[in-house]
């Protein structure tokens, strides 16, 4: 069954797919966001053309979110998708000016990122040397290291291919949001662990598309399989309230920064688009910087 797009919405998916090259689960997020909108307004207010669309329209969708106890965070995402869409359109010359100036998003109460602590880490590496040596436990090692060693997202690394890793040059070529390239050095423990299961996925199978990461029957890692495995090792080896992916690359960036990382450095290695998305880490150094004090001064 085909899905009827609005064409406002489609012409603004196409130049995100073409010219972006966003992804498909990016594109899918402004698709729900958007077609979300549309219909609200043709409830509430029948059928709007899109220059005819003002602010309140958009204060009053808002509300609406509220009223169904939707998070700030969830709504100042769809904000963020329609500021996006009416600045495609004001850029057109479709519109004369966006509703959106006149749109104040929702304040979020800011969540410190989850990460392992330097001491626990050693329990995470112990869990991994444990481990049998199936396909299972070997990704599960290969998962681990490569995300508290690099900091990649998950789709990063599930579709990081063999190509990308430089033995020379000890790094490895990471494909980014918005298909931005961004260098992270690697040691030279993550590379021999890396070219032994390279060897060994060779030995295993035929073809495996040139991705690095296979399953046990030498396809693509999937998401989900990932997810599973990394939350299972966290799960066993440490305590904490989040057990994902995303936990080893809030540590990768929360231990560079303790020891002395500059900040600046740290949002090039993780691909952040803006310093304000790598200012979060700070506060844990800040925190750290206080305990030291504490301990070590003796006016403390």
């Amino acid at each position: 069954m085909t899905v009827h797009i609005h064409p406002d919405i489609q012409s603004f998916l196409e130049y995100l797919k073409y010219e972006k090259r966003y992804s498909v689960h990016t594109l899918i997020s402004y698709q729900t966001d958007l077609t979300g909108f549309y219909e609200y307004l043709h409830q509430q207010f029948g059928k709007i053309l899109l220059k005819e669309i003002e602010h309140n329209y958009v204060r009053s969708w808002i509300a609406d979110l509220k009223g169904k106890e939707m998070t700030s965070k969830s709504i100042n995402r769809k904000i963020s998708s329609l500021k996006s869409f009416f600045k495609y359109h004001l850029r057109n010359g479709v519109i004369d000016t966006s509703p959106m100036i006149k749109v104040i998003s929702p304040k979020i109460s800011k969540r410190l990122p989850v990460f392992v602590r330097e001491d626990d880490t050693k329990k995470m590496v112990d869990a991994l040397n444990q481990s049998t040596e199936d396909w299972n436990s070997l990704n599960a090692r290969m998962l681990i290291t490569i995300f508290y060693a690099t900091g990649m997202r998950l789709s990063e690394l599930i579709n990081l291919r063999d190509k990308q890793i430089d033995f020379s040059r000890s790094h490895i070529k990471v494909l980014g949001k918005g298909n931005k390239e961004r260098i992270i050095p690697v040691g030279k423990q993550v590379l021999e662990m890396i070219n032994d299961y390279q060897q060994l996925k060779k030995k295993d199978f035929e073809r495996t598309d040139d991705v690095l990461l296979v399953t046990e029957r030498g396809k693509k890692l999937y998401p989900k399989y990932a997810y599973l495995l990394v939350n299972k090792v966290l799960g066993e080896a440490i305590s904490l309230d989040k057990k994902s992916p995303h936990v080893l690359r809030h540590t990768f960036a929360t231990h560079l920064m303790n020891n002395g990382a500059d900040l600046n450095a740290v949002k090039e290695l993780l691909g952040h688009s803006s310093l304000a998305s790598t200012q979060v880490y700070t506060h844990n150094t800040i925190e750290k910087l206080k305990d030291i004090h504490k301990k070590a001064h003796p006016k403390a």
